[in-house]
């Protein structure tokens, strides 16, 4: 199927209206989202930067509004850079990439990754922040395991609740289930991937948000129920929702003064 033809055929949307249907535009997205550059692939015909920039636009607002946060805030305070059909990596339909942050949807794969992209970025952002010492680099949810969270600030204790909740048993003490079945799925097929802290923490971040009642966005998050990755179950995904939703609250609070 064309890539095209998957755009109009392909992504289920159920939320508010944002565009009131008016066409939007690359440029829209980077405005009113905050990133530093937006790039888009040579490749990607005008038709396609249509449909494209709607899609991108909606699930971003999607995001906002599920995560009660300003738009401009998905764009990590200007640092964080989007590109379109250009930068990916071959066969994988999205990545983060720390070193130049840029989050890239690939043009014909990208639909569904979006969440998960951006926790990557949020999690590579927000190091510095939870750890001042030892950001350099790295993603919050690697150093989390192996340093102390700065308490200087109140969001960054109910940001480790999310991490705590990402890894550990509800005692606080031991790995939880989707910690060990991660790691034995990695050990089954001689890999390290689906124990990596940052894609444990990443993949939680998506299924948290694939479960809000209120706005479903296939572009967003979608596929969780078919893939073969490994998810936190409901209740592991509750606890996390709690803890997200306290932290990006007080977040949107912050910023919103």
């Amino acid at each position: 199927m064309g890539y095209t033809n998957r755009l109009k055929r392909g992504f289920y949307r159920h939320g508010p209206n944002y565009r009131f249907d008016d066409q939007v535009d690359f440029t829209d997205i980077k405005e009113t989202f905050g990133f530093r550059t937006m790039t888009v692939g040579k490749w990607v015909t005008k038709e396609e930067r249509f449909i494209s920039a709607n899609l991108i636009y909606d699930a971003l607002a999607d995001l906002a509004q599920i995560l009660q946060l300003p738009p401009e805030a998905l764009g990590l305070r200007g640092k964080l850079n989007f590109a379109f059909g250009h930068g990916g990596q071959q066969n994988v339909q999205a990545h983060y990439n720390s070193a130049t942050q840029t989050l890239a949807l690939a043009k014909n794969a990208g639909g569904g990754a979006l969440a998960h992209e951006w926790f990557h970025a949020f999690d590579h952002h927000i190091s510095r922040h939870l750890f001042p010492r030892h950001h350099a680099h790295f993603f919050a949810s690697k150093l989390w395991l192996e340093h102390t969270v700065d308490t200087s600030h109140t969001l960054n204790l109910a940001l480790n609740n999310f991490y705590k909740s990402v890894f550990l048993q509800s005692n606080g003490k031991h790995a939880n289930q989707y910690v060990k079945q991660s790691m034995l799925a990695d050990k089954n097929h001689g890999q390290f991937y689906m124990s990596m802290p940052e894609e444990l923490a990443a993949r939680c971040f998506e299924a948290c948000i694939d479960q809000n009642s209120n706005i479903k966005n296939t572009f967003l998050v979608g596929g969780l129920q078919h893939s073969t990755l490994i998810y936190p179950d409901d209740e592991h995904i509750q606890m996390s929702r709690s803890a997200l939703e306290y932290y990006f609250h007080g977040l949107g609070l912050l910023l919103s003064q």
